[in-house]
Parts: C-alpha cells; structure tokens; sequence
C-alpha cells in the first residue's frame, strides 16, 4: 500500500464521521495465514506514520492494533509513545501484544518464545510504560503524554485464559479480530468477567473493543456486485474461492438494514469500540465507496 493512499483512506474516514483510524505493527508480514500468497509484504511503522496522519486529521483517534511489544523495549517504547500522544493533542490509544508472526522475530534477532513466556514480557513490559509516564518516575518522562493518567492501552488477542487474566489485572481494554459471531464473543466476555473477578477489578472498567471485516450493500444484489468487486480486488486465495453467503459468516455482513441491527447485536453486547476492515485480509483497503455506504449504514 503507498503512503498516498493511506492518507486519502484516512482523511476520508475522518469527514465520513468515524471516530478511530488503526494501524498495525509488522517490520513485514505475508497473507499465507489467510489463504493468501506467502510472500511478504512492505508495512508502515505505525508510530511515525500516526504522527504523520496525526498533522492530516484533527478529531479521529489514533491507534495501534497492535504494537509487537517483544520487538521494542518498553522504556523507549513509552518515550515514542508519550511524543506521539503530544504530537496529536492527546488522541493515542495504545494497543499492544505478544507478537505472533515468527519470520519477524527471526528477522530481528528476537527469540520467539512460547506464549506463557510471551504474555508474561508483555505483562511486565505494560507495566513499564505506566511507571515510565508516572509523573513520579525519577528521571520522568518529558514531555510527558497528554492524557493523564496515560494514554489507554489495550490488549490484543483472540481471549485465551492467560490472555484474559493478563488483561483483567493489566489492561484498560481488549481487542480482538476479525472474525466473531455474538455468540462466540459473549463467551469470551464471561469469561473475562470471570478473569475480572478474580482480579478484584470491576468489569466496567474494561472497555471491549471488536475489529469485524465489514461489507455493505444498499440492497442483495448491490451487496453481491460488491462483494464480486471485493473479490476481483483481493490476492489470490484470500475471498476468491469463497460465495457471499461464507463471507458473512462472523463479518459484518449485509444490507444497510441488516447490518443495523448487527451492529444493534453488537452494542446490546458492550462493544464500545468497532474498528472496521473493508479488504479480504488485515489492513487490506478494498473500494473507498464501501467506506461511504458502511458511514451510512453506521448513521455517521
């Protein structure tokens, strides 16, 4: 994807009326994990690059969805962060996680351990950018974030018992992506009720964030046009061999109405955070129309 592009999308989403644009994390990263081709691809470091889309926009958060936390050290990490929430006037969430694309631990120099050990650095490393923005921290962090007490940092990841107690004890939201049901998901919200519980924490003080491949039409046979577009755009492999019908499964999928009351689902269900992906795979860009007809549906 070319920076000018990223820009245009950006710009776009922020007069469309959505609130938060997001940005990933890889030094490289293929779609082989999504039945794509195994080559890999060019990445944009998400922190000069939300700066930079920080100077194009005025209102829309800024996010991380998320920032490989074994691959940067988190006193520095926290200095790189601090300077982009001031950049943007205090509009940064933070997310992070424990990493899970191997070939760029290798590339690195990174040992890619097992996930106990993985989720016990990032435990350790969220904790290191709290300490680090206290205003107590001797020598303290200047210039100091502009959210206080800090910016808020989520944690990503599909909900497994580790990562939720992880982020009932740590955290001050949860992502996960890009594929849920409601019912799945509210399966994973007890059970980091649960996690929240055993914690001593309040659940409330968790915000639940969701990312969901999204695709809209104005009525079937404009969601099927489009959906064959979405098709025709997509690398091999990732939609191609799938029917519309497939493609709804655990998206959000359908007509303005239909998706309405998806979303009506979604909210009944605490989502206070839905970050949307219009392409066949993670951070994908499809047809800039679909954004405008999801802004609609949404009742931007």
């Amino acid at each position: 994807m070319r920076w000018p592009t990223v820009v245009d999308w950006a710009t776009r989403a922020e007069q469309l009326g959505f609130d938060s644009l997001w940005l990933a994390d890889h030094l490289f990263w293929d779609t082989s994990k999504y039945g794509g081709p195994a080559e890999p691809g060019a990445s944009f470091d998400p922190l000069p690059a939300l700066a930079a889309l920080a100077r194009h926009t005025a209102h829309v958060r800024l996010g991380t969805l998320v920032l490989n936390g074994p691959l940067r050290p988190a006193t520095v990490l926290a200095k790189a962060l601090a300077t982009l929430d001031v950049i943007s006037g205090g509009r940064l969430t933070v997310g992070v996680g424990a990493g899970w694309y191997e070939p760029e631990f290798a590339a690195a120099g990174i040992a890619f351990h097992a996930p106990r050990r993985r989720l016990a650095d990032l435990a350790d490393a969220i904790e290191v950018l709290r300490r680090t923005w206290s205003p107590d921290q001797a020598p303290p962090c200047l210039p100091p974030p502009v959210q206080r007490p800090h910016p808020p940092i989520w944690v990503g990841g599909k909900g497994g018992p580790r990562l939720l107690d992880l982020i009932a004890r740590h955290a001050d939201g949860w992502n996960t992506v890009w594929q849920w049901t409601p019912e799945a998901y509210r399966s994973r919200l007890e059970a980091l009720d649960r996690a929240c519980a055993q914690a001593g924490r309040d659940p409330a003080l968790v915000a639940h964030s969701l990312g969901l491949y999204a695709l809209v039409g104005e009525d079937e046979g404009d969601l099927q046009r489009r959906f064959e577009r979405l098709q025709a755009l997509s690398l091999p492999g990732l939609v191609d061999r799938m029917t519309l019908g497939e493609w709804r499964q655990g998206r959000l999928v359908g007509t303005i109405e239909q998706v309405r009351e998806q979303l009506a689902v979604w909210d009944g269900l605490g989502v206070s955070d839905l970050i949307l992906n219009t392409g066949a795979a993670p951070f994908v860009v499809g047809h800039q129309d679909d954004v405008e007809i999801i802004a609609a549906a949404c009742s931007l």
